[in-house]
């Protein structure tokens, strides 16, 4: 009996110590153009520590008081400096993960607070080694007379880790955005006089702040960040645009949606109190340049093509405090393709062919404005300057409101194009005078 008391103390602390210690659920790894990302899921918050060991090269990761319960043997380790990942107990009840390397990296580790979009994890980015050998070299796309093309940065919203909104049957807002990303890559890189560079390109996470210096490294002449909305109401539906506001949201529904996307950085692992070194100017210099007009310009051309195929959210931009459109002198929109979180629209946004379509008015508009409004230097503003332009009439176009838009005469516009009426056709094209 005595003996039985005594037992039963060390039974009790042993459930104990093994109902406290944390748990992995799950393991996820991504494969960016720089790095590699491990993302272990846990059930509470612990510590851990790194450590880089050489002949052979590994990475090992210890982690106080966890259980591993998922197979580290199931990940994907193609195109990825990691050879082989083990794990074992270290001291009883520690966790010890290792990673057998092929080549050397800059490994970096940190932990992430819960918050409402995903529970507590430990990150491990494996940043690669730059060399002379390994960069690519710079290919320049031919131009004419010397003249360079509009560089477009194209932005698929969220990727990695971060999902962004979710829709019936796991429809995914980081695949839907890619694919439509992906098709108005394609048909800017058609175009003459336009390059097209895609901030992201494949499933992974970059920082919203990585993806305007991206823009900024690539020397974009504009930012376009596609995304596809949500709301608790499956009701909601409709595309909208976006762009900067210097003063507060132009609406609640703006404000909340910035709020939204801002907070993507919590889930990809970034804090937004990080200071920001571009920022410090970027209020002052937006009110001193025309970079804001130029967006919200911009934004209202896509607007326009996109109310061609889509039921608009709102018919005019929008704008709140993106953090991701904060760059000073990048003409910058954030186009909402529509509500994944509504039934109707997500079976659309599902499908091949409309995200083509939503590609094709998203290129129509950006291309609207730009040709009538060419960067001097560019080979568009000398095909402008030589040639006249190509307008294709959008669904509630009046040749009064393109003339404006052009800034030439109706009467020009009208003998221009041997016109005898006011009368035009959505679709047809319309030649634009030489000013």
């Amino acid at each position: 009996m005595k003996q039985g008391i005594r037992i039963l103390p060390v039974i009790a602390l042993v459930l104990a110590s093994a109902a406290s210690a944390v748990e992995v659920r799950d393991v996820r790894l991504w494969r960016a153009p720089d790095h590699t990302r491990i993302v272990f899921d846990l059930t509470a918050p612990t510590s851990h520590k790194l450590i880089v060991l050489e002949n052979p090269s590994r990475i090992v990761l210890d982690v106080s008081d966890t259980a591993l319960k998922t197979p580290l043997n199931d990940l994907e380790l193609g195109n990825t400096p990691i050879k082989n990942i083990r794990s074992g107990v270290r001291d009883g009840d520690d966790l010890r993960v290792v990673l057998d390397m092929s080549t050397t990296v800059n490994p970096r580790s940190f932990a992430l607070k819960a918050n409402e979009q995903a529970d507590d994890r430990l990150v491990l980015d494996l940043y690669d080694k730059k060399s002379e050998r390994t960069q690519p070299k710079k290919v320049s796309r031919p131009t004419t007379n010397g003249k360079r093309d509009l560089v477009i940065a194209i932005d698929a919203g969220h990727g990695g880790e971060d999902p962004g909104a979710l829709g019936p049957k796991r429809l995914r807002e980081k695949d839907v955005v890619l694919a439509i990303a992906k098709e108005l890559h394609a048909l800017f890189a058609k175009e003459p006089g336009f390059k097209p560079t895609l901030i992201r390109s494949g499933d992974y996470y970059i920082s919203l702040k990585g993806r305007r210096d991206l823009a900024r490294k690539r020397q974009a002449d504009m930012f376009v960040s596609i995304h596809a909305d949500a709301f608790d109401r499956k009701q909601a539906h409709g595309a909208s645009v976006y762009a900067l506001s210097l003063r507060g949201a132009t609406s609640t529904a703006a404000r909340h949606l910035a709020q939204r996307e801002n907070a993507s950085d919590l889930v990809g692992g970034t804090s937004l109190s990080d200071k920001d070194d571009v920022l410090a100017g970027v209020l002052a210099d937006l009110s001193m340049t025309n970079t804001l007009d130029s967006s919200l310009k911009i934004g209202s051309s896509v607007l326009r093509r996109m109310d061609d195929i889509a039921h608009l959210h709102k018919k005019q931009v929008e704008q709140a405090g993106f953090a991701v459109l904060k760059s000073p002198d990048v003409p910058s929109i954030l186009v909402e393709t529509g509500f994944i979180s509504n039934p109707g629209e997500a079976k659309k946004l599902g499908t091949r062919s409309y995200q083509r379509r939503m590609a094709k008015q998203i290129f129509y508009g950006i291309r609207d404005w730009w040709s009538a409004n060419p960067t001097p230097g560019t080979l568009l503003a000398w095909r402008r300057q030589q040639e006249g332009e190509q307008y294709v009439i959008a669904r509630g176009d009046t040749l009064s409101g393109i003339a404006q838009r052009f800034n030439v005469s109706v009467d020009a516009l009208k003998t221009h194009n041997g016109l005898r009426s006011n009368s035009i056709q959505a679709g047809k094209s319309l030649k634009i005078p030489t000013t």
